[in-house]
């Protein structure tokens, strides 16, 4: 990351009625940050979007791109801003390198231009091959590579992209993850993710967002999150032993800053505690003639995070996100395929 910031809210707010979609959110993504928006349905994310894009404004705060007001300059934000949508709409007659042309002289590019940045983009994006098909003979993972190099026609200094993994194959998948890394390591665009796709996210992602009812409840890099909530004395320890009996859950349960012990299933047992037991978990299945068959301290990966500051924030993880979403954002009118 360059260190510089390029995307900054303060205070964003917007309300429909009584209801507070986005709550005093204030937020900076640094350039070439690959930043990733999380969250459940409702939570707020498609509004925080919305205002960014100049497509709605807040009830108060600000935001801004690039030093330019989002709700006031908004065709500047524009300018400099691309739109990946979770479902790309191209015209499905018309082919891949069309669609690009069409786009090229929508942002007012020149013919040259245009021509030649189609070329560089369609071999960027592995599309050479499929430049002359239509478009409705293309996969969904196509569609997404295209949509790349659809948005990357007006060379935007920042993408935001809903969903972008959503739907598509495991190498189809891998490719497109490579591609929006190298988005922001060799370009230096700074790419705002807003998925519910926690493993695509915590590959691609430096820092990420969890929002809550309109409010942001954590922000940072994974691995930093993951430590505060052990700073905070929240520990989940994976236990599984041979055998597994309630002589070892009384056992475990006796250990000093052992909160609860509980089930994970027929083979597991979760241990919550205030500090770091694993040492003494394992003393004491020696001591008592238990067979060690697993032993794994939760909260470096983003599932594990995503769930427990859920849980502080006093929200059950039933509804966190786990299907695609049907909404969609006004960020114009080309049919989709």
């Amino acid at each position: 990351m360059a260190g510089n910031t390029i995307i900054e809210t303060h205070g964003l707010t917007k309300e429909y009625g009584p209801l507070t979609a986005v709550d005093k959110l204030s937020l900076c993504i640094e350039q070439g940050e690959v930043f990733g928006l999380l969250g459940p349905n409702g939570a707020g994310k498609t509004t925080t979007t919305l205002m960014l894009l100049g497509l709605t404004e807040p009830t108060c705060g600000t935001a801004s791109i690039a030093g330019f007001d989002c709700t006031r300059k908004p065709i500047e934000v524009k300018k400099i801003t691309g739109y990946l949508p979770d479902n790309v709409g191209f015209y499905p007659e018309m082919t891949g390198r069309e669609n690009l042309r069409f786009m090229g002289r929508i942002n007012g590019l020149k013919e040259d231009v245009i021509e030649e940045r189609i070329g560089v983009l369609l071999d960027r994006v592995n599309m050479t091959e499929a430049a002359d098909l239509k478009v409705g003979t293309y996969s969904r993972g196509m569609r997404q590579r295209l949509g790349i190099a659809d948005v990357l026609m007006k060379d935007p200094k920042v993408v935001i992209m809903d969903e972008p993994t959503l739907g598509i194959d495991p190498e189809g998948m891998r490719e497109l993850i490579a591609l929006i890394r190298e988005l922001s390591v060799k370009d230096g665009r700074t790419i705002l993710i807003s998925s519910h796709q926690l493993y695509q996210v915590q590959q691609i992602c430096d820092r990420v967002g969890i929002f809550v009812k309109g409010r942001l409840i954590a922000c940072g890099r994974i691995d930093e999150l993951g430590r505060q909530l052990e700073s905070e004395g929240s520990f989940l320890l994976e236990l599984g032993a041979d055998p597994l009996d309630d002589r070892l859950t009384g056992l475990l349960r006796e250990i000093d800053g052992v909160r609860d012990v509980t089930r994970g299933g027929e083979d597991l047992l979760i241990i919550q505690s205030g500090t770091d037991i694993r040492t003494a978990a394992a003393q004491v299945l020696l001591n008592n003639g238990y067979r060690l068959l697993h032993l794994r301290q939760r909260g470096n990966d983003l599932d594990e995070i995503y769930r427990r500051y859920f849980e502080k924030a006093g929200e059950s993880n039933d509804g966190v996100e786990n299907k695609r979403k049907g909404g969609r954002l006004p960020f114009g009118n080309r049919k989709k395929v």
